[in-house]
């Protein structure tokens, strides 16, 4: 008898016809004699109701508190599955992450699951019942409710999957699986099959909203394969693996894409060791993430030259923490912003010449000038204006066949 791990969106079970659907596709499993577990989101829209509720209290809400308050979405839609599968006629019953536990390790908001108690849940599915535990959240040694972060249940399912030896790890959420590049913003863009973690990872941090990135690299480390289906529509998904077998040879898998970027370049900086670190300090210590950086030394070899990226909406904080930074100096300080990240990703590119010039060349033949580039073995990023998107994500699918 397989072990199946089912987790659903927050869209999936965003109202109650819809949690009536989602325990028809649990019924689906149960009946076909698997062991069935189940993860569940809150209802879509209510983590953001409680986010902002939040912030109505005060400027600062306390960050204990913060996980305690949005952590309770959960609870009300697996409270909500499990009464229905009742209803139905099956054993369940919901379970909130301190119950098992779900024990966390780092800061509340961002914490990672690091060990979940499985011996009462064990004998529970042994007995034939139906788990519906709460997503996105743990206990720390303290016994404080933690979240993992927004998206956190792909997280809870992965590594629930993990510790209870699960046969499959299937993620239901409201597309019918992962596409070579958003669908919305191009209208031939095609499901991808089979995926490669590394692919995905890099998707997924490149701007492809399907899966959370630290979701994909758990699964990664813990070598556990995921599908990822439509809770909407009976159609085969996509599975996420390491598996090598029945791939096909293309060499771009999929093309991701960014908004609301911001370039900083600060020119003349003096060439020391340690200056980047100087830099890039302050800003790490008020959590602004730093993506692509470009350095240029001079030719006297005195000065250089940094380029890098933002979000947007940390380019005033970034300027006046550079501004007010007394352990650099520099000569002027520049900024663009409504710049957008267009990347390619495909681990086919690590034994395929000639792939960055298709990139650029591609690129060219609509006009679209390249402001920074960025490269690792199986993924090539370029900084465009954003106006320019739609226009490059249709080329490069064309350019690399993925039409």
């Amino acid at each position: 008898m397989k072990t199946v791990v089912l987790k659903f969106g927050g869209t999936s079970v965003g109202t109650v016809d819809r949690i009536k659907k989602v325990c028809k596709i649990i019924a689906f499993y149960k009946n076909n004699k698997n062991r069935v577990v189940v993860v569940a989101s809150a209802m879509s829209g209510v983590t953001n109701e409680l986010v902002n509720k939040s912030k109505l209290i005060s400027n600062n809400f306390d960050k204990a508190e913060y996980d305690a308050l949005v952590s309770t979405g959960e609870q009300v839609s697996c409270a909500l599955i499990a009464g229905r599968l009742k209803n139905n006629g099956f054993k369940s019953r919901s379970w909130t992450s301190w119950q098992l536990p779900i024990l966390t390790d780092g800061p509340h908001s961002s914490a990672r699951i690091c060990s979940v108690g499985i011996k009462e849940l064990n004998k529970y599915i042994k007995f034939g019942g139906i788990p519906v535990i709460t997503g996105f959240q743990g206990v720390s040694n303290d016994f404080r409710i933690t979240t993992i972060g927004r998206s956190g249940s792909d997280a809870t399912a992965i590594m629930l999957a993990k510790f209870i030896k699960a046969d499959e790890c299937i993620i239901y959420t409201d597309v019918d699986g992962v596409y070579t590049t958003d669908p919305r913003q191009y209208k031939k863009a095609k499901k991808i099959k089979k995926i490669f973690y590394d692919e995905m990872l890099e998707m997924a941090s490149l701007g492809s909203k399907v899966m959370q990135p630290t979701s994909v690299q758990d699964a990664k480390l813990n070598k556990i394969d995921i599908k990822v289906k439509s809770s909407f529509v009976a159609k085969s998904g996509t599975l996420i693996t390491a598996s090598k077998k029945i791939f096909s040879n293309q060499i771009i898998t999929g093309i991701s894409s960014t908004k609301n970027d911001a370039k900083i370049t600060i020119v003349g900086v003096r060439d020391r060791p340690g200056v980047a670190a100087s830099i890039f300090r302050p800003l790490s210590k008020n959590l602004i993430n730093v993506d692509m950086v470009v350095q240029n030394i001079s030719q006297n070899g005195k000065e250089t030259d940094l380029t890098f990226t933002i979000k947007s909406e940390d380019l005033k904080k970034t300027e006046r923490l550079i501004k007010k930074n007394k352990s650099i100096s520099y000569k002027k300080l520049s900024f663009d912003k409504d710049l957008s990240k267009v990347s390619i990703i495909g681990v086919g590119m690590i034994t395929t010449p000639g792939i960055t010039y298709r990139m650029f060349q591609a690129l060219a033949s609509k006009k679209i000038n390249i402001l920074v580039i960025s490269t690792s073995e199986i993924k090539i990023s370029v900084l465009i204006s954003s106006k320019n998107v739609k226009k490059a994500v249709a080329v490069l699918h064309k350019e690399f066949k993925l039409d």
